[in-house]
């Protein structure tokens, strides 16, 4: 059974219910929507969200805050061991009021884990209630990452975007794809930064980091990855993905770094 498929039953008093589902490589759950907003997190393996705005790309210690309603496909990448959380956000101003990508703390994860094994039907006051309380105002308190690929709306570009998003490693110039488009590059400069609140060619890096999250994720060979998403050298792309994400590619997923120490402690 799918996270899309299961009935949720939040406890009045809490707001908050949290479940676990593990999934294989390559699974997608189908898009699909929910009535309470949910915190999407998975302690080991990506996950790429997609909707019809824009997608994210999380890896672990990262997660998706979607707003209630918001149609969604996931795509995993490795094995993916997915720790959600359902929550009511009526009687919750302080909540992201926009889906976006948080950066989960320690304390978080643990809490994540802990409300795992609680069922409804637990006293107000008691150690369940008081648990679910502090993840809500841990929650509160996250930071907002850039994770998050947007799409324009604007049907020309939203077909270079899909050409770059399959193709990211293409090297066609702004100068070809306006000629593509029938528009100028200037023209085509200002629509991408009207519609994305990004320049194109952020945009067109941030795709080629985010999917290289994804093909590491499957135990991609960093110099292929580098080459694939239109890096002349695998240094050029390690530099640019330690400013990004603070360590570099090969460290990322490794026991010893920071991200998988993290993953490994709440296994303990």
């Amino acid at each position: 059974m799918q996270i899309a498929d299961y009935q949720f039953l939040i406890p009045v008093n809490t707001r908050a219910m949290a479940l676990a589902v593990d999934y294989p490589h390559g699974h997608v759950i189908s898009v699909h929507r929910h009535t309470h907003a949910q915190l999407i997190y998975a302690t080991d393996g990506v996950m790429t969200i997609a909707t019809q705005d824009g997608r994210w790309v999380v890896p672990p210690t990262r997660g998706v805050w979607l707003q209630a309603g918001v149609e969604h496909q996931i795509r995993m990448s490795g094995e993916v061991r997915m720790r959600t959380v359902f929550i009511d956000c009526a009687h919750s101003p302080l909540l992201p009021r926009h889906s976006c990508v948080l950066d989960v703390s320690p304390l978080l994860r643990q809490l994540i884990l802990a409300a795992i094994d609680i069922v409804p039907g637990f006293a107000e006051g008691g150690r369940d209630w008081h648990l679910l309380q502090l993840l809500l105002h841990e929650l509160d308190s996250l930071p907002v990452l850039p994770l998050y690929l947007p799409v324009p709306t604007d049907p020309r570009l939203r077909s270079v975007c899909s050409q770059l998003m399959a193709n990211p490693g293409e090297h066609a110039t702004v100068d070809d794809w306006a000629g593509q488009l029938g528009i100028t590059a200037r023209s085509l400069h200002r629509l991408f930064q009207k519609q994305t609140g990004m320049r194109f060619g952020h945009w067109r890096q941030q795709a080629r980091l985010l999917r290289a999250l994804e093909q590491l994720a499957r135990g991609g060979k960093v110099i292929d990855v580098a080459l694939d998403n239109g890096y002349t050298s695998q240094s050029a792309f390690a530099a640019m993905f330690k400013k990004h994400f603070g360590t570099t590619p090969t460290a990322f997923y490794q026991p010893s770094s920071p991200v998988a120490k993290k993953n490994a402690a709440m296994h303990q």
